[in-house]
């Protein structure tokens, strides 16, 4: 591929070389590079390309594009440009030929339950004979292969590749979550998006973000790629703001919730410990519906995949059909566990808002006490100090008894973040036990679990791996719970 090709619209400054050569890839990270390769020179948090740009170089990297004022006195070509993450952006779109104008895209963001409307949409939309991908905290479908992201968002050169093997594999329609990062980052920058889905807005993330108003700004910025349906949870406040934010863009808004006026809102739900039932009314009709979780949380989650089915003019029963077809997603108030006597819970619930909605959602069924395990990831300096204060906050108003872990501690001291969250159920009059190793806390709690006890597991979700210092171990909560169960019954048998 040309050269100059890759590089339309790129606002650059050509420093040496020439445009009308061949190029073979696109590489951001050195180790990638093949002969004739453009190599994007990217100022990272902790790594700056710049200064790999020799290796790229001896690897084979015929054009490099860098932001800063760099010597290269190799035969290559260099191109100057204001930023080099939107430079890469616009690059990987155009070498893979602008995917997103081929597809039917998507775009959910919010802090949670990106997730769950990403499955109901991607049932629904299967129901309707479309052909669906997914991206997001999962992983990337294809059909049914799934492969596992390293990011929500991937990089913008790995996303418009991906973007690519979907149109290749005759994909219609991706449903992607849209993270604060990829935003803020520009990883979907040049991604041309036919629906956005607005959800919440709960403090996460602050340590790129700094503040919930830059937070809230990066997430609005989906609502800038869309192009023709902003879908929006007036329920929340932030939602409230984007709303008068878009609502003269002349892409469409479409609202939705329960407690105030909406275009798409629920009446007459019914609660119970697996599912709720309630009706949907929509300008196209109304229409009564199940969905097999638990929660007020996911009959928004719901509404908001009922709303952009409806912008895709996919008709009510179709729509129906495709709710109640999801049986559970994996890690969302999952139930890995369940006899007469006991239910074990697992829940990707990891910000105080979604604690405290898992708590409250699992209060009116518990005939014993709600028992938690918790931890908080790391996070670093006043932000995470400010989240672990939080989290202990909700945990010991709304849990009977709490069994404080590790999360994801890295390179942080486990034993530090939870002294830090105890302190806050010290103060907030909670119950409790700190145990810092994560399977004995698992394990602890099932042991005290009595006749009619929920135990909630909340913090990974569907994760499978726990992440300490620089290590991935593998950590599947389901299969700790059901050995220790198995265990446990033998013992008593």
């Amino acid at each position: 591929m040309r050269l100059a090709s890759i590089v339309k619209d790129l606002d650059f400054d050509l420093v040496k070389g020439d445009l009308n050569i061949e190029v073979e890839a696109v590489a951001f990270d050195s180790r990638e590079v093949i002969q004739n390769s453009v190599f994007v020179a990217i100022s990272g948090f902790t790594v700056d390309g710049h200064n790999f740009i020799p290796k790229a170089i001896s690897l084979g990297a015929n054009v490099i594009i860098v932001e800063k004022d760099v010597q290269v006195d190799e035969a290559v070509t260099v191109l100057k440009v204001k930023d080099t993450r939107d430079a890469l952006a616009l690059l990987s779109s155009n070498f893979y030929d602008m995917p997103t104008n081929k597809l039917n895209m998507i775009g959910i963001t919010g802090t949670n339950g990106k997730t769950s409307i990403s499955y109901f949409m991607k049932s629904i939309l299967k129901q309707a004979g479309q052909h669906v991908g997914i991206i997001g905290t999962i992983g990337t479908m294809i059909g049914d292969q799934l492969k596992k992201n390293k990011n929500t968002t991937p990089e913008s050169l790995y996303l418009q590749q991906i973007f690519a093997d979907m149109v290749k594999s005759d994909i219609s329609h991706c449903v992607m979550e849209v993270s604060s990062h990829a935003l803020s980052l520009k990883r979907v920058a040049y991604s041309r998006f036919h629906t956005g889905i607005f959800t919440n807005l709960t403090p996460d993330h602050l340590e790129l973000h700094n503040s919930m108003e830059e937070y809230f700004e990066a997430k609005a910025l989906l609502f800038d790629l869309t192009t023709d349906y902003n879908i929006i949870n007036v329920d929340d406040p932030y939602g409230q703001r984007l709303i008068d934010k878009v609502k003269h863009y002349t892409t469409k808004l479409i609202t939705y919730g329960i407690d105030n006026k909406a275009d798409v809102y629920a009446t007459d739900i019914r609660y119970s410990i697996d599912s709720t039932v309630f009706k949907v009314h929509t300008p196209s009709g109304s229409i009564e519906i199940k969905v097999n979780l638990p929660g007020k949380i996911y009959v928004l989650n719901s509404l908001a995949a009922i709303a952009c089915a409806y912008c895709n003019g996919i008709d009510l029963e179709i729509i129906k059909d495709g709710i109640q077809a999801v049986e559970g997603i994996k890690g969302r108030m999952e139930v890995v566990y369940k006899d007469h006597d006991n239910l074990v819970i697992v829940d990707f619930a990891h910000t105080e808002d979604s604690l405290e909605k898992a708590l409250l959602t699992l209060r009116p069924y518990a005939k014993g006490r709600i028992i938690l395990v918790f931890g908080v990831y790391a996070a670093a300096g006043e932000l995470g100090h400010d989240k672990r204060i939080s989290m202990g906050k909700v945990a010991a108003e709304h849990a009977d008894f709490s069994v404080v872990t590790s999360d994801n501690p890295k390179d942080q001291d486990p034993d530090a973040i939870i002294a830090e969250i105890i302190a806050s159920m010290d103060e907030a009059g909670g119950s409790y036990k700190a145990i810092v190793d994560r399977k004995e806390a698992i394990e602890y709690a099932l042991s005290i679990s009595r006749k009619n006890d929920i135990v909630l597991i909340t913090g990974k979700g569907h994760e499978t791996t726990q992440v300490i210092g620089k290590t991935e171990i593998p950590f599947n909560e389901a299969e700790i719970v059901n050995e220790f169960k198995k265990r446990q019954l033998l013992n008593n048998g």
